[in-house]
């Protein structure tokens, strides 16, 4: 049926759709029609288990999405394992100038300069306090606000850590969106570590007072040299952060044919497939496989989850393929697998 509907959705302007899209799934999360959804993409349990949680199945949606925390009840009624909120912000901010957000659909792909436009944390808190779907489980994204400047940026992590991590299941630290100015240097080794050591011990401390210890990941750009990737892992391994997720879009352009390449922001969508799951293959190399990952980018149809899977993914997520394909893809991939 959506790919009926889908080239009347292309007509409008997707950033306005993708609103009209989370009120849809807003209001079924929370009524009726909601129990309905679940019934029509009921799936079977295929558990995972990874950073010491267990999902009902490997499929989740990736942090860009629900961005404020207001769909993902709806989202669960699709048959997602997983649902990774954010980016969330410390306080609210309006994002980048519109447009900033292009479809291409010749190479099925989305360039988006949002910008973390959003709410801000306590709004999403909010949120965050209905009853779930038995077995869901709900990671926030978190990423410093516009106006912080990068010396002071592990104050705003700290912050959301703490604001979130009694309501979130896992966080995940971006430092690899490039739609914030110089937000991409927090990758390198010295900024990395002074964040990601303050994160954890943090997080030790608050173990220590209330035995609860949330898993923390860190999302990656695909972007990455060798040796900025292998610094990068060693960081993460080293300050005892419990997985990775890769990768973030990309600010790459090679072979596509739609006439909106030359947008900036960063790409997301089948042409990212391939440098995804080579990261994820060079990550479960360098760790052997002993740090959990979670791929993300391209994933369009049950084959290329399982190539993520393969080359050493535990979980995988999917954003713009939501977009080109419809709801009825989490129920196809699951089936599938």
């Amino acid at each position: 049926m959506y790919r009926f509907i889908r080239p009347l959705l292309f007509r409008l302007e997707p950033e306005s759709i993708h609103g009209l899209a989370l009120t849809f799934l807003r209001f079924t999360g929370d009524t009726p029609l909601g129990w309905i959804l679940t019934n029509l993409y009921k799936l079977p349990n295929r558990p995972v288990e990874a950073f010491g949680l267990k999902f009902p199945n490997c499929l989740g949606v990736a942090a860009g999405f629900d961005k404020d925390g207001l769909a993902w009840r709806g989202l669960a009624r699709l048959g997602f394992g997983h649902i990774e909120i954010g980016t969330v912000t410390p306080y609210p901010q309006v994002g980048n100038p519109r447009p900033r957000l292009f479809r291409l659909p010749e190479d099925r792909a989305l360039i988006n300069r949002l910008g973390f436009p959003g709410r801000g944390a306590d709004f999403v808190a909010r949120q965050l306090g209905s009853p779930r779907l038995p077995g869901l489980v709900i990671g926030v994204n978190i990423g410093k606000n516009k106006d912080t400047s990068l010396e002071d940026a592990p104050e705003d992590y700290l912050y959301l850590y703490e604001r979130f991590s009694s309501l979130a299941d896992y966080l995940v630290v971006n430092v690899s969106s490039p739609n914030t100015v110089g937000l991409r240097r927090l990758q390198a080794k010295k900024a990395l570590h002074e964040l990601l050591n303050a994160l954890n011990q943090e997080r030790n401390r608050k173990d220590r007072t209330q035995n609860h210890k949330v898993p923390i990941l860190v999302k990656l750009a695909p972007d990455l040299s060798d040796e900025e990737l292998v610094d990068a892992v060693e960081v993460i391994s080293q300050t005892g952060m419990d997985g990775v997720v890769v990768a973030n879009t990309t600010v790459k352009r090679e072979g596509l044919k739609s006439p909106l390449a030359g947008e900036s922001g960063g790409l997301s969508g089948a042409p990212l497939r391939a440098r995804s799951t080579d990261l994820v293959r060079r990550i479960s190399q360098l760790t052997g496989g002993k740090l959990p990952i979670i791929g993300v980018g391209g994933v369009m149809d049950v084959e290329d989850v399982r190539e993520k899977l393969d080359a050493g993914a535990e979980l995988v997520q999917v954003y713009t393929g939501l977009i080109y394909q419809g709801p009825g893809l989490v129920k196809r991939i699951i089936k599938e697998l």
